[in-house]
């Protein structure tokens, strides 16, 4: 007997899922991805045809580090502009959601270097000419360190010092104590030479000013500079990106280092001016680009999720079993314990795709100082809110269709094992989740006052997706009241224990309110299509199917409160299963519409009916004719 390593081969191109080129496919991608998404997604979708982005299994983590470098290098070759990129929110969105199913840790570097580091510096650098054309080129990799080991979420609080040293005309960069080293950036020699926005306090003459960014050099040819010191931090789960922590020993950086604005500058005699009063408000300035990393995390998310999807359904079509009666074969998505769960990730990926481009959309059109300061915060709790939902959603997708694929899931060559622990990292990224969505339920509980739907349930039906939607509205609400309510009974004075009384349910009504966003997307989507088309019918199902899945285990509020009747209760089950049998009859069509390339479906194994012939063994016995003998 020998053993050895097994060397998987993709198996050949195959034609697209689904039905290809049909009106009702044509109608779902354009819901899905807009009517100008050959020139919008296109460009990031054929990145994932050529051979530089092929699937590549059984790399050494060092060797898929450097591969993911290689590949951002790649990548800035084919922009006409690396600043268009960097200063456009929508498509650094569109190119983590074409690349994530590709390279976790490609998108990781693509998106600190392009949105967190450039988009900084486009954002901040009105007043200072700087020559960036080092980091358009990559000649130096940008990279942004801003939490601390001691400080996270709590970021306005971390404690870099930037000293102003009016002797020099610049400033000092110090790491005080452990807990104020850098905490997770990829500042390493990986990837070459790397320069890195560091957030760190401003202090003039012994004033603290507050949190601000400053442009400094890391690393060159040979290690880290001077004052700099980088550690490799251990490997993070699923990610072979080279984390450190990254502490500053006294670093002069000159006076036009700071990335000055509206928070503040320094002027030619070195004083000090802010139009901005409040040192938190100075910082959250700073740090805008965390909103557009929001974006772009739920934009990782979506693009996973789809791929997962296109995986499980094109297994669970082609995986054959044992029928009622031997030898009857037939495949586990005739089953309905297969499809039902991934019926409902279908209509969930098509709610979280949607709703992403509504967010989107929001926040282009009150990105900027012309936009009221209430849009302005008004957009950026909706982005934080689609980020958590959509990412903790998009976890629960990407598992369960990991485990629809069987222990074929859990092989690297599959992709879906990537996906599994990719899809951790955004969850974390910028802004932890929790942490996010209760900031924004605290948003909420305090200024904000949806209408209140009609308790009149007389005369309605599940099968009116216009009912479901206020049925989940009615959900928001109850939340919020009972939030307030829970508040004001706690005791006067006590501002974490008020919080605290009210948190569980004020968490809920922002996962009310989310979803319900994320239905009034689908139903718009729908809407937009011509009266009628099975295109439309198709979505308004899905979006009936991911209503229902919601109400569900909210009944009990909603029958309380006179919402619904007991019959409505009574028919639901039915309703859901009868919704969730259409679109497994359709799942095809609907992956089809997820518009993944032949070429990367060609690079799962899996997806194909025959995916055992990727294991054949040329040596095996099954190879030998009878009698023969191997030698």
């Amino acid at each position: 007997m020998t053993v050895e390593t097994l060397t998987t081969t993709p198996v050949a191109a195959r034609t697209g899922a689904g039905d290809g080129g049909s009106a009702v496919r044509g109608d779902l991608v354009r819901a899905l991805f807009g009517d100008d998404h050959r020139a919008a997604h296109g460009p990031w979708r054929a990145l994932l045809t050529t051979e530089p982005f092929r699937r590549r299994s059984g790399l050494a983590p060092d060797a898929q580090l450097r591969l993911a470098y290689e590949r951002l290098r790649t990548l800035n070759s084919t922009l006409d502009s690396a600043f268009r990129l960097a200063a456009d929110p929508v498509s650094l969105a569109n190119l983590h959601e074409w690349l994530s199913p590709v390279d976790t840790e490609l998108t990781t570097v693509a998106g600190i270097h392009y949105n967190l580091f450039l988009g900084s510096l486009l954002d901040h650098d009105g007043e200072v000419r700087r020559d960036l054309s080092d980091f358009a080129d990559l000649t130096r990799v940008g990279t942004f360190l801003c939490t601390e080991l001691d400080h996270g979420n709590d970021a306005t609080a971390l404690e870099t010092t930037a000293a102003y040293d009016r002797a020099r005309d610049g400033f000092l960069l110090r790491t005080p104590h452990a807990g104020a080293q850098k905490f997770m950036p990829n500042t390493s020699t990986a990837g070459g030479p790397k320069s890195g926005v560091v957030a760190a306090r401003l202090l003039v003459d012994g004033r603290d000013l507050g949190v601000f960014l400053f442009l400094t050099a890391l690393t060159g040819a040979r290690g880290p500079l001077p004052g700099v010191r980088v550690r490799r931090l251990p490997r993070r789960m699923g990610s072979v990106i080279d984390h450190c922590l990254t502490s500053f020993d006294g670093v002069f950086v000159p006076r036009d280092a700071l990335l000055s604005g509206v928070q503040g500058r320094f002027d030619a005699e070195g004083v000090f001016s802010s139009d901005v009063v409040n040192r938190r408000s100075r910082f959250l300035l700073s740090i805008g680009r965390v909103t557009a990393g929001k974006l772009s995390m739920s934009a990782c998310a979506v693009g996973s999720a789809r791929a997962a999807l296109a995986v499980a359904v094109r297994h669970g079509s082609h995986r054959l079993i044992g029928g009622v009666r031997a030898p009857e074969r037939v495949s586990v998505m005739a089953h309905r314990s297969h499809y039902a769960p991934l019926s409902g990730a279908l209509a969930t990926a098509y709610a979280m795709t949607l709703l992403h481009r509504t967010v989107l959309r929001t926040w282009t059109e009150h990105d900027g100082a012309r936009h009221d300061g209430a849009g302005r915060a008004e957009a950026e709790r909706l982005v934080a809110l689609a980020k958590a939902w959509i990412t903790w959603e998009a976890r629960a997708v990407i598992t369960e269709c990991r485990e629809r694929c069987g222990a074929q899931g859990l092989l690297e060559n599959n992709g879906l094992a990537a996906l599994v622990t990719g899809i951790e990292g955004a969850i974390t990224a910028e802004g932890d989740n929790l942490a996010i969505h209760a900031k924004a339920a605290a948003g909420m509980v305090s200024g904000h006052r949806p209408a209140r739907p009609p308790a009149d349930p007389a005369g309605r039906e599940l099968t009116d997706p216009v009912f479901l939607r206020e049925l989940l509205a009615a959900v928001e609400c109850v939340e919020l009241d009972r939030a307030r309510a829970a508040m004001r009974e706690a005791a006067p004075g006590d501002a974490l224990g008020r919080w605290n009384a009210g948190a569980t349910a004020a968490l809920r009504a922002a996962t009310a309110h989310i979803q319900l966003r994320a239905a009034e997307a689908v139903a718009e989507a729908a809407d937009a299509l011509p009266p009628g088309s099975a295109a439309g019918e198709l979505l308004h199902t899905l979006g009936r199917l991911f209503a229902l899945e919601r109400i569900a285990p909210r009944s009990g509020d909603l029958l309380n409160e006179g919402f619904v009747e007991g019959r409505h209760i009574s028919a639901l089950p039915a309703e859901a299963d009868r919704l969730t049998a259409r679109v497994a009859g359709q799942a095809q069509v609907l992956t089809g519409a997820f518009d993944l390339p032949d070429e990367w479906l060609a690079d799962v194994p899996v997806t194909e009916a025959g995916y055992a012939s990727v294991y054949d063994d040329p040596e095996g016995p099954w190879h030998r004719t009878a009698g023969q003998v191997r030698r």
